[in-house]
């Protein structure tokens, strides 16, 4: 494992020592490696949103598509299969 050594302002080091001492961290450093994950975490999550956001649309999503979703999950009952549907045909 590599070492980083890093300078904080007191009013951020006492954060980080309130942090680890309040949620059960053993170190300053595991606190910092677990915001470090989570950081990662959301990034992966924008890109997989970002991604889907630019993907072609392969069902409309009509009311009628949100209540199939809605049922199959108080129901138990797979949800509605995407179908493709062809623009311009």
């Amino acid at each position: 494992m590599s070492t980083m050594n890093i300078s904080l302002p007191d009013t951020l080091k006492s954060f980080v020592d309130e942090q680890v001492s309040q949620r059960g961290y053993g170190t300053s450093s595991e606190y910092v490696r677990e915001l470090i994950r989570r950081d990662q975490d959301r990034q992966h999550l924008r890109g997989l949103l970002l991604a889907g956001a630019a993907s072609p649309s392969v069902q409309e999503a009509t009311p009628a598509y949100f209540d199939g979703l809605r049922q199959g999950i108080r129901g138990g009952v797979q949800a509605p299969r995407k179908t493709s549907t062809r623009q311009g045909a």
